[in-house]
């Protein structure tokens, strides 16, 4: 399994090292998902006003939120996945509001890494097929972030 990641900070706020933990948590998490072969996700840290504006133009929620991910190969269970022989598989876009990260880490009283790492991984679940929609849905995608980040070595 080969991972490449597209990171592109537009607040120019995201350390080297913290975009580092992204991309070690992005594998970790695909590593643990089973994902085969070469695989792409890109990563786009944003301002509050710009997560607020792509969640009105994209989701008709004119607030801002903490993470929104776009799949690229959503597909209902009738179709099957078709990825070009040799072409990578493109799972789609995760974006981050660097503030939620901040606000977020101090509501919750730990890092901002450890917010950092759970966004990353939340958003990288959505782009898998995650979701959160209802009750159990919602226990078994934040049961899956907790063990990846904790696999990994980012617990609470």
């Amino acid at each position: 399994m080969k991972l490449t990641v597209d990171m592109n900070d537009e607040t120019s706020t995201i350390t080297e090292a913290q975009q580092s933990l992204v991309r070690e948590l992005l594998k970790k998490t695909a590593e643990l998902e089973k994902l085969e072969g070469e695989t792409e996700v890109s990563v786009t840290f944003v301002s509050l006003e710009r997560i607020q504006e792509i969640n009105r133009d994209y989701r008709g929620k004119d607030l801002p939120t903490d993470v929104i991910s776009f799949a690229l190969n959503d597909q209902d269970e009738e179709e099957l996945e078709v990825v070009a022989e040799g072409l990578p598989n493109v799972l789609g876009d995760i974006i981050i509001s660097v503030s939620h990260i901040r606000s977020q880490a101090e509501e919750y009283g730990h890092s901002f890494e450890r917010e950092l790492g759970f966004l990353t991984v939340h958003g990288m679940l959505h782009l898998l097929g995650y979701d959160h929609l209802t009750e159990e849905e919602e226990k078994d995608m934040f049961s899956r972030q907790e063990d990846i980040l904790s696999a990994y070595g980012l617990s609470r």
